[in-house]
């Protein structure tokens, strides 16, 4: 079937000296590395929103398309939504890429009832299932749109209302039982709305306590089904809401280890996210590996000069190396991936852009992973690490870790005259270790 897609070419790895803007110079799929193919440690996939329901509209100019999809022009919503499928997986065929993400309600239209919805949405997933067969794509992470509709306005789990509660639900029953039935290896829930705009109308310990039950819920019906992917929260500090309960990997910790949920639930770290909750992405991948619950990534980047979340495609490198080379240091992905939760700017208006946009992008992670991967087997940094704490596998720091009482540490320093000198933490040397790399 034709598509606005048909006329591109299927991308292509042509190595770094390629001047062809539609083949991958980084982004060699079977290249092998530390042991894996470049396929097997990124795990790309394209996410299904920002590419075939976002209109091209912004906040200045809601209601107008400015991208012209055939979908968008379809007047009935059941044949536009097969229309954006099938040019979906289209697209996906011309990337090359092994997976895409969902949410239910970029698949489908909604209905009248929840009832109708799913029975929507099933006609469509039961589409899409054919076409993964056929394509040999392969599902990320499907989640439920609890944010969109204007009875989330004041959260899903966490809304004053508890109709809203089961609602929300119901709903993620639903797509948490097609994620599983899709062979999905993750199931991710943003809360976009699970937060507060004033705490003059808000009581937080119950909305705590709420999204508490419902992520337990989750967790208790992804064994009852026999779901092996992950559950993943996707933390954001702000934007819809004022303060949002998922603030950061830290805070998203905290709330699982509140609830006994640290064992069943991995954080999602998105690059624009971290850096507008006033961390660097590295630092929150870096958080998540130790604290142990990094799970997978939403690739994109913002505007240093914009104070909300841009999503634009990464392409900068060299500003990604630290957090490629936090996550190998980890052991890497398990069943998370690469999903660019990217889209192309509103003035991007022709198809050839997504193509160029998502080719950009793979090839910026791919070359940050190879600098990283390249820089870990050098051993350095590792060494100089090593290094800066070594006095930890001495006598004190085995005394320390022991157990020693402050009794003990005071008649040590005393009885031995201990009187530390400050030593270099010899920075600099270690960002041009860095950059001979990059």
């Amino acid at each position: 079937m034709s598509t606005v897609y048909s006329d591109l070419p299927t991308v292509k790895y042509e190595g770094p000296s390629s001047t062809n803007p539609l083949a991958y110079r980084w982004y060699d799929a079977q290249r092998v590395v530390l042991g894996k193919t470049l396929a097997e440690h990124l795990r790309p996939a394209v996410c299904y929103w920002h590419n075939f329901c976002w209109k091209g509209e912004d906040i200045f100019g809601l209601g107008n398309t400015v991208f012209q999809r055939p979908w968008f022009a379809e007047a009935d919503p059941i044949k536009a939504a097969h229309l954006k499928l099938d040019a979906a997986f289209d697209f996906f065929g011309k990337l090359g890429l092994p997976y895409w993400c969902f949410h239910d309600r970029d698949v489908a239209p909604e209905g009248a009832t929840l009832a109708e919805s799913n029975r929507i949405l099933d006609g469509l997933l039961e589409a899409a299932a054919r076409k993964m067969q056929d394509g040999k794509v392969g599902l990320l992470w499907g989640t439920a749109n609890l944010f969109s509709h204007g009875r989330f306005m004041s959260g899903a789990a966490t809304n004053p209302d508890p109709e809203v509660y089961a609602y929300a639900a119901a709903q993620v029953k639903h797509v948490l039982e097609w994620t599983h039935r899709l062979g999905g290896a993750n199931y991710v829930l943003w809360g976009g709305r699970e937060g507060y705009e004033t705490l003059l109308n808000t009581d937080l310990k119950r909305e705590l306590a709420q999204y508490g039950r419902f992520l337990s819920s989750v967790v208790e019906h992804k064994h009852k089904i026999g779901f092996k992917g992950t559950i993943l929260i996707e933390p954001k500090p702000q934007e819809p809401t004022k303060h949002q309960y998922d603030y950061d990997s830290a805070t998203v910790y905290g709330f699982l280890k509140t609830y006994g949920l640290e064992n069943e639930v991995k954080v999602n770290i998105e690059v624009n996210h971290a850096t507008l909750a006033g961390h660097s992405f590295e630092h929150e991948v870096a958080t998540a590996c130790a604290l142990g619950i990094f799970g997978s990534l939403d690739a994109n980047r913002g505007d240093e000069q914009l104070g909300w979340d841009t999503d634009q495609f990464p392409n900068n490198h060299v500003q990604l190396v630290p957090a490629m080379l936090e996550m190998i240091r980890h052991g890497g992905y398990t069943t998370g991936g690469t999903n660019f939760d990217a889209k192309v700017r509103r003035q991007s208006i022709a198809p050839i852009d997504q193509l160029e946009g998502h080719i950009g992008g793979m090839d910026t992670m791919a070359r940050a992973f190879l600098a990283a991967a390249a820089l870990f087997e050098s051993g350095q940094l590792e060494q100089a690490v090593a290094d800066r704490y070594a006095g930890w596998n001495g006598e004190l720091g085995q005394k320390i870790t022991g157990g020693a009482s402050l009794d003990d540490l005071a008649s040590l320093v005393h009885t031995q005259g201990i009187s530390p000198a400050p030593r270099s933490g010899r920075q600099e040397r270690l960002e041009n270790i860095v950059n001979a790399f990059v």
